[in-house]
């Protein structure tokens, strides 16, 4: 890959990458302080890593798959365009405080196919605010880029969590990604003690070369069982491989 250009957001420096003729890649990647925030492939669609278990996060709803997605931190899009691929009517409304990163999606990542509805502005106060129907799934992957590492910014409270829980429709799921690495475990493990307070039913979904943790909660949610139907959809061996490597489990 080779790097195409370097974009100032106003927010973060985005360096973007691709593989293939500048008029027509293959393959983009967003960069930020050397780290991958979207991908993009022409044939492929998972990547091995946290993309992969928000996709199948959203599909372990007993109900069958989601009828509408809310996505918490947008960015590239690169889960809603697994779980496009896998749930093609869904309807996807996304919340990204960037503008320029949602922009970037368009030009270079084909983000207008997957027909987001997409909000500019801070996700916590769209959550507050929202007076609209419910979502099936609701996903939180809210984080912001500092100069060697993620962080979530400002406090995640009981109230974030009860706004939440209130957008999120009955029988739905609740979707947190979680950074696993050296200095995010403390947050992952207070996530976890919330979630076992607040929901009955509370699954870890991970893959093995990843260092994040889709956190699940939900009145019942399906285990591993439910991925192998969806395997062969994916054209690509490699994407099955993936995603044969999903793990779920109950905490």
């Amino acid at each position: 890959m080779r790097r195409l250009t370097t974009i100032h957001t106003g927010l973060q420096k985005i360096d973007v990458w691709a593989a293939g003729p500048p008029s027509d890649p293959r393959e983009v990647d967003f960069r930020v302080a050397g780290a991958t925030h979207a991908w993009w492939h022409r044939e492929r669609i998972l990547t091995g890593l946290a993309w992969d278990n928000l996709c199948a996060a959203c599909l372990l709803r007993p109900a069958g798959p989601p009828r509408s997605v809310l996505m918490l931190g947008l960015a590239g899009g690169t889960s809603l365009r697994a779980l496009r691929h896998l749930a093609p009517g869904v309807q996807f409304t996304a919340v990204d405080y960037d503008a320029g990163i949602v922009e970037l999606a368009r030009a270079h990542m084909r983000l207008d196919d997957l027909k987001v509805t997409v909000h500019h502005g801070d996700a916590y106060d769209f959550v507050r605010c929202h007076r609209g129907p419910a979502f099936d799934v609701v996903v939180d992957d809210v984080y912001q880029a500092l100069d060697h590492d993620v962080a979530r910014p400002g406090a995640w409270s009981g109230e974030t969590l009860g706004a939440l829980r209130r957008l999120t429709a009955p029988g739905g799921l609740l979707v947190v990604n979680l950074v696993t690495g050296t200095g995010h475990r403390a947050l992952q493990s207070e996530f976890r003690r919330v979630f076992r307070r607040t929901f009955p039913v509370v699954r870890s979904v991970t893959t093995p070369a990843g260092l994040n943790e889709a956190l699940v909660g939900g009145e019942e949610i399906l285990g591993r069982g439910a991925l192998p139907q969806w395997r062969s959809r994916f054209a690509a061996e490699e994407d099955r491989e993936y995603w044969d490597r999903i793990r779920v489990r109950r905490l």
